[in-house]
């Protein structure tokens, strides 16, 4: 493996030189951070099986290796990456796997650890997803997500990656992370704070990660995340468990803002080890219980994670100045619920008690019940999925509804060759060899939902999101 040019200013190796614990190797540190990172995905289990996803993919020749904190992650070699990048394969499209850097499947693990079962979580950072959609999967899509993005342009990316993987129990919101705490006192069961900060654990990804570090930006970083930190734990029930993780190698943004935190809080913040998170644990554990990730240890990112518990209510922070503003939507209740959840059963759209129904004027949607108690306290981007619009011949279904509820085994069901379901990711109409018995067919490649199309004669239009579209090279080649 080649090695790249990581830009190293002298004071970080001095930092790192006193950091490094006695049982690890300077030099094996600057021999990792020079060698590219090796890819690694997770399997989204609530499209697919890992057994299931391993039997797919057996034939494309892909060598998978598990990620040892992560029943569903692995990292994967490929000979066909030049031809056929990761994110084109059919399996990447129709959401059965995330691109996901192993070590940032961490602080996951460390969220749901010893059988912990959240009902109501947020991710306090969450863009572009992949700590989101893995909490959503680890949830079954059950329960509720309130995934905060502080980056407006960034808030897209992470509603399609929501989508692309069939979740149904996130709300998103655009805030800065320090206002929940005054916004939303003891309202989660557990909180991911993947904290912003200075970067160092990602050289391997990009060599120029620490082109502008300083010592100085570093304790200006950490003293945004001790706010951020607080407004979390304030944010927290007692009992709730908080994992506070960042990319990045020094004290100063990790243990210290940690340690702060049990200083502010003694009575109420007891550290949880995280010893026992996998068989391998102990290489990167510190003394107070953490992962502080060096990159020479399972050859991945620099990475540090904290699981703390709150054990006790700490005073509340005055109420937040902030107007919410009118919430425009109403309950669907009755008749009216019932029409629509025949119209969507009959194409195969069904849900559980889980999801309730929502409109706002001709549009109808599914919010998850257990962000409920939260409407009127804060402000949504977005909340749960949109169903469908109504017009007057009846509903127009949304895409994202049909990836996160279609039943693949219903009448309605139309499976695509693999010829098919190319020309409808590149946003063509498909004449399929033999033509859906139903006028509305949900359309299935893999026997995953890709979309709906309406039968004209033995063309199916296609309805797959312009946005969406794809060109260049699809799919696996050597199959």
């Amino acid at each position: 493996m080649t090695q790249h040019a990581v830009y190293f200013p002298d004071a970080f190796l001095t930092q790192m030189r006193e950091a490094m614990p006695a049982h690890l190797s300077f030099d094996d540190f600057l021999a990792a951070c020079q060698r590219p990172l090796r890819r690694s995905i997770r399997v989204n289990t609530l499209k697919i099986s890992v057994a299931d996803f391993l039997s797919l993919t057996a034939p494309y020749g892909w060598s998978l290796t598990p990620v040892p904190w992560c029943e569903e992650g692995f990292w994967i070699e490929r000979d066909d990456e030049e031809a056929l990048p990761l994110g084109s394969t059919a399996e990447h499209l129709s959401g059965l796997f995330y691109i996901q850097e192993a070590s940032s499947m961490l602080p996951v693990a460390a969220l749901f650890a010893d059988d912990n079962l959240p009902s109501c979580v947020m991710d306090v950072a969450a863009a572009p997803g992949s700590k989101t959609t893995q909490i959503a999967a680890r949830m079954g899509n059950r329960g509720a997500i309130l995934a905060n993005e502080y980056s407006a342009s960034r808030v897209k990316v992470l509603h399609a990656n929501i989508s692309r993987c069939g979740i149904s129990n996130v709300a998103l919101t655009h805030f800065d992370g320090r206002v929940f705490g005054a916004a939303l006192p003891e309202t989660f069961d557990a909180i991911l704070l993947d904290a912003p900060c200075s970067g160092e654990g990602v050289v391997r990804k990009d060599p120029d990660a620490l082109k502008n570090w300083s010592i100085e930006s570093n304790l200006e970083i950490a003293a945004t995340q001790r706010e951020l930190i607080e407004s979390a734990f304030h944010a927290l029930r007692p009992g709730g468990t908080l994992v506070y993780s960042t990319c990045t190698l020094n004290r100063e943004e990790n243990e210290s803002v940690v340690a702060w935190l049990k200083e502010t809080w003694p009575e109420a913040v007891e550290f949880l080890p995280l010893n026992d998170l996998f068989p391998e644990a102990t290489q990167a554990l510190t003394a107070e219980g953490f992962l502080h990730v060096f990159p020479q240890i399972y050859d991945c990112e620099g990475f540090f994670v904290a699981r703390l518990r709150k054990t006790a209510s700490i005073p509340a922070l005055p109420a937040p100045k902030y107007k919410v503003g009118n919430f425009p939507f109403s309950p669907v209740k009755g008749r009216d619920a019932t029409s629509i959840v025949q119209a969507a059963n009959a194409l195969g759209l069904q849900w559980n008690e889980n999801l309730h129904l929502w409109q706002r004027d001709k549009e109808v949607w599914l919010f998850p019940a257990e962000i409920e108690p939260l409407i009127g306290k804060v402000r949504f981007s977005r909340l749960g999925i949109k169903l469908a619009e109504i017009h007057n011949k009846g509903y127009r279904w949304q895409h994202e509804a049909v990836i996160a509820l279609a039943d693949v085994h219903h009448r309605c069901a139309f499976e695509l060759s693999r010829q098919e379901a190319e020309e409808w990711y590149r946003g063509r109409d498909v004449y399929p060899q033999t033509t859906p018995t139903t006028d509305e067919a949900l359309v299935t490649f893999q026997h995953q939902p890709i979309g709906l199309a309406k039968r004209i004669g033995s063309r199916l239009k296609n309805s797959y999101p312009r946005e969406l579209v794809r060109d260049g090279k699809l799919f696996t080649g050597n199959v």
